[in-house]
């Protein structure tokens, strides 16, 4: 049984999926919050079911997000110094999908019970929510910008021996 072949990047595929799917994650928390924000000031009905539903996907997205990442982060080849980095962001990303899928049945039984309103402690939990992912993001950022992971010259001069 054959490895499958690498590329530049280290990766059996063009490019990074966990990045993009991740990216997609993202933009659905964040959304999610605004609408139920705005939806709480506005009391706009909608905005909530709007909320709902990226929550909803959200929950389902961050584990094929955390999948990827695994494989991915499996693939790279780290230098020491981006070793904690990655695990925290590993930690906080197997944390957050707990949180994730914790916020969205939470969402669930509100959409159930109040279609009108959410409760403030609900916000409070979101806006901490919010906080982690920006947490998430800052580390992720810092393993694709500072450490290079995935990033064809680094993995090239990883390669060749030489460390960055």
């Amino acid at each position: 049984m054959s490895a499958l072949p690498l590329n530049s990047q280290n990766l059996p595929y063009p490019d990074p999926l966990h990045p993009i799917i991740v990216h997609f994650v993202i933009a659905m928390v964040f959304f999610s919050f605004f609408c139920d924000v705005l939806g709480y000031f506005t009391r706009n009905v909608r905005l909530f079911e709007v909320s709902f539903w990226n929550m909803f996907v959200a929950a389902i997205a961050i584990f094929i997000a955390i999948i990827f990442g695994q494989f991915e982060a499996g693939l790279a080849q780290a230098q020491k110094a981006a070793q904690s980095t990655l695990n925290y962001h590993t930690v906080l990303g197997w944390s957050l999908g707990a949180i994730v899928a914790a916020i969205a049945a939470w969402r669930f039984v509100i959409r159930n019970r109040s279609p009108r309103k959410v409760p403030p402690a609900y916000l409070g939990a979101a806006t901490l929510l919010v906080c982690l992912v920006f947490l998430q993001v800052y580390l992720g950022s810092k393993l694709f910008w500072v450490y290079g992971l995935h990033v064809e010259p680094v993995v090239q001069a990883m390669k060749q021996g030489v460390s960055p």
